[in-house]
């Protein structure tokens, strides 16, 4: 094997293994920083050793071994320091001796639990929104720091920035590396799922830069979710997360040209969805909606895309469907982006005009002042009502407001086509 396929090979053993590598040493050494550099070390060790020896029968295991050993190095330079070097000689000795075994039983034992802390910690709520999903991806998705920037077309400089200040803050926060309980319990999963959403989305439709999507951040935030789902089977909005994510990406290769160019949803060549992702999500939908009455925002989301993935034609649609369960979101979050995907279903199942009417009261919504997809949404309105100089004007108003190149040149070409159908 050369050198480069060894690279290749260690890299994707990374991206398998250091989860629940850091996960286990932030156990022992209380720091996800620390943890973190010992985990890297592992790494370090492994791009040089690999290449002379070869990739073990178990590199992961080698992986973790090697992080051990060196776990313990800082614990016994630890003990050192807390004790003065007072603990010289034989006593020292037995009690490095005893460290090992449990050390070793700390770090092979309850995985599952070492990742959900590891979870709850890179998402704490002490941390900046941008500072959780950095540390998240960083921490769980086994991105290096150029990935994460590129992704979220940030300089490396300032990501790199980013994470170290949140690894700082929950060192000096003294944030504990556990799984909180009872009320605790449901704020924290709440920032962890709401992390997993942003990086889905952020994938699924780029905010910026010249591609409409990142499939790579998309298939971390499935990852993540699955994994999620996995330790925390009995809450329901964990698996409702995970069927929108499934439902949403199995659209993946239809929403785009072979040039990369965006498809929208109702002109998209179904036969392209996967059937597998479409399957998995409506699994998990099922298993979310047995687990509680009350539908959860993830759960009525992936209702809503349960409802796109069951037509097979976009003429099938039920639009009525869709509307009372954006009606129910609308209820649950209060959210004005809600209530304009409402306004689209609505104009789907009743007419554009009523569609129209609850669009343009949003119109004077502080939180929509420079959200594209409200001119958007009302250019499409009036185009079917007969009004296309009015949709034009809007089409152009969303093209300036986006910052995502694909998206900007598909609106200014529907304003182009608009123009050219009215000279």
């Amino acid at each position: 094997m050369t050198v480069t396929e060894t690279h290749r090979v260690i890299e994707t053993v990374w991206r398998m293994e250091s989860a629940k590598l850091i996960a286990g040493l932030a156990r022992i050494v209380r720091d996800v920083g620390l943890a973190e550099d010992l985990a890297q070390d592992a790494l370090l060790a492994a791009l040089e050793r690999w290449p002379q020896t070869g990739v073990p029968d178990n590199p992961g295991a080698w992986l973790m071994a090697t992080a051990k050993h060196r776990s313990i190095d800082q614990l016994r330079r630890r003990v050192m320091l807390e004790r003065k070097h007072e603990l010289l000689g034989h006593e020292l000795e037995a009690q490095q001796e005893a460290a090992v075994p449990d050390l070793d039983a700390a770090i092979d034992d309850h995985v599952g639990d070492d990742m959900l802390r590891l979870m709850f910690t890179a998402c704490h709520p002490v941390l900046s929104t941008e500072g959780r999903v950095a540390l998240t991806l960083r921490l769980l998705g086994g991105l290096t720091t150029d990935e994460i920037a590129r992704a979220f077309l940030v300089p490396e400089p300032t990501m790199a920035q980013r994470i170290v200040r949140a690894k700082r803050t929950l060192s000096d926060s003294r944030v504990p590396f556990e799984v909180p309980r009872g009320a605790e319990f449901e704020a924290r999963l709440t920032s962890v799922l709401q992390v997993i959403y942003l990086v889905f989305n952020e994938g699924y439709s780029a905010t910026a830069g010249d591609e409409w999507l990142r499939p790579a951040l998309c298939e971390d935030a499935l990852r993540l979710g699955r994994i999620l789902a996995e330790l925390v089977p009995t809450e329901p909005e964990a698996h409702g997360l995970v069927a929108l994510m499934e439902i949403q990406a199995s659209r993946a290769s239809a929403r785009v040209t072979a040039d990369g160019e965006p498809v929208l949803l109702l002109d998209q060549d179904r036969s392209r969805w996967d059937q597998l992702l479409i399957h998995r999500g409506l699994a998990a939908l099922e298993r979310a909606e047995s687990l509680r009455d009350a539908r959860g925002s993830y759960t009525l989301q992936a209702a809503i895309a349960a409802c796109h993935a069951r037509a097979r034609t976009a003429e099938e649609t039920d639009w009525h469907r869709i509307a009372e369960l954006y009606r129910e979101l609308a209820e649950l979050t209060r959210s004005p982006i809600v209530e304009l995907n409402r306004a689209v279903a609505v104009s789907m199942a009743f007419g554009p005009a009523l569609g129209l009417d609850l669009v343009d009261a949003l119109r004077d919504e502080p939180s929509l002042a420079g959200y594209h997809l409200l001119p958007a949404v009302r250019a499409d309105l009036l185009t079917k009502l007969g009004r296309p100089a009015e949709a034009r004007a809007e089409l152009e108003r969303a093209a300036s407001l986006t910052r995502n190149e694909r998206e900007r040149a598909l609106l200014l070409e529907r304003a182009d086509r608009l123009a050219a159908a009215t000279t």
